[in-house]
Formats: C-alpha cells, sequence, structure tokens
C-alpha cells in the first residue's frame, strides 16, 4: 500500500468524522435525506481539502473600488461518480468545484459462483487530455469497478492526474488499485479493517445505493 497516494481524513479530528459516524449508525441512515447530506457533506470537505494541492495562479479581479489579486484554481478538475450510490457524494465536489465538468458512469456488480465481476453500461464524458480527474464513488470494497471505469475513460484522453475519492475503504481495494493503477491519488474518509467473504467493507456502512435511495430488487 503506497501511503504517500493515499490520504485518510479520519486521522486528523474533524467534522468529518461526525458525518462518517452517522453514515455509519444503523438508528441514523434509516433516515435517507440524512445520509444523503452527509455523503454531500464529505464530498465537500474532501473537494476543500483535495484543492489545497491543486495548481493555482495569481489573477486580477476587479472590484467596485479597484483592481486586486487573487489566487485562483489554473483549471478546474473533471469530476467523475459511478451511479447511483456516487450522485450526493458527487454532488459535494460540484458544490465546491462549481466551474467543473462532469462525467456520470453506469456500473453494476455480478457475484457469479467463483468471483465479482463488474459491468459497465452507461458512460457520458468530457475530453480528459491534460486534465485533472477526480473519480468519487462513497464506497472502494475491491477497486475493480474503479479500475474498469478509469481505464475505460481513458479512450477519452489521458489526464495529467487522476484522484479517487472514496467515504469508506478496505484496504484489499487500496492496495488492488496501487497495484493496477500506481499513478493514482486516493483520498478517503476512513480506511475500514477489511472485506468479507461477499466482498463488502467491514465494519462499513452497509449498501450506500440503497440507503441514500431506496432498496433496489
Amino acid at each position: 500500500m503506497d501511503l504517500q497516494r493515499l490520504h485518510i481524513l479520519s486521522q486528523t479530528p474533524s467534522l468529518a468524522n461526525q458525518f462518517i459516524s452517522e453514515l455509519r449508525d444503523v438508528t441514523v441512515q434509516k433516515d435517507s435525506l440524512r445520509f444523503r447530506r452527509n455523503l454531500e457533506r464529505l464530498g465537500e470537505i474532501m473537494a476543500y481539502r483535495i484543492s489545497e494541492t491543486l495548481p493555482f495562479e495569481a489573477r486580477t479581479v476587479q472590484t467596485p473600488l479597484e483592481e486586486t489579486e487573487q489566487m485562483l484554481l489554473q483549471d478546474f478538475p473533471v469530476l467523475a461518480t459511478v451511479l447511483r450510490a456516487g450522485l450526493p457524494f458527487h454532488q459535494g465536489f460540484l458544490n465546491y468545484f462549481d466551474h467543473a465538468t462532469c462525467a456520470f458512469i453506469g456500473a453494476y456488480r455480478v457475484e457469479g459462483e467463483r468471483q465479482l465481476s463488474v459491468h459497465l453500461d452507461y458512460m457520458a464524458a468530457p475530453s480528459l487530455e491534460n486534465k485533472i480527474l477526480i473519480l468519487a464513488d462513497p464506497m472502494l470494497a475491491t477497486g475493480k469497478s474503479l479500475i474498469q471505469t478509469y481505464r475505460d475513460l481513458l479512450r477519452l484522453g489521458t489526464p495529467t492526474r487522476f484522484i479517487i475519492a472514496a467515504v469508506i475503504a478496505s484496504p484489499e481495494g487500496v492496495a488492488h488499485i496501487h497495484h493496477e493503477i500506481p499513478e493514482a491519488e486516493i483520498w478517503v474518509g476512513a480506511l475500514d479493517e477489511r472485506l468479507n467473504d461477499h466482498a463488502y467493507i467491514v465494519p462499513g456502512l452497509g449498501d450506500a445505493g440503497d440507503l441514500a435511495f431506496g432498496a433496489k430488487k
């Protein structure tokens, strides 16, 4: 595991820990509106933290009184997310990177007799050439869907920097991504203990998509 490319928000005491605890709490997470809002809040916090590592430049701004210089982003990143659980988390990023272009990917897990596979069936995205790409997905479990999504996105151009953002991650998923995509930077709210036999994160928080939008068939 490349610790230099792994950033864990919960290691530093902050309000992020409050929002993560509410996402995990079985009594609080029954409120789907609050669950979505907490995902959005964590997206906002993570967007701010990531913004501190992006390139800025001095630009002139005209106020009603005179010109002044402000340090502004050189360019806004492309924000990508995996439907459907990623939407509230992605919205938090978009609230802060409000001039960003966006990419949306449809992916789903298929549990076979021998192994878990991931299928992609939808993608809408802008050019990624020479852009900073942030791929936001609340749960980083095996990492398979994120790896497959990234590789599929590369046909739209090569980004200068690739950042994966997740609320909860497993050590196995982080290690798998660092092995398959060495250039990836990973930002997580919390790094949990392990994956169980069904490839769910433990202790985790359950199915983020179902908790945010209702159970699926």
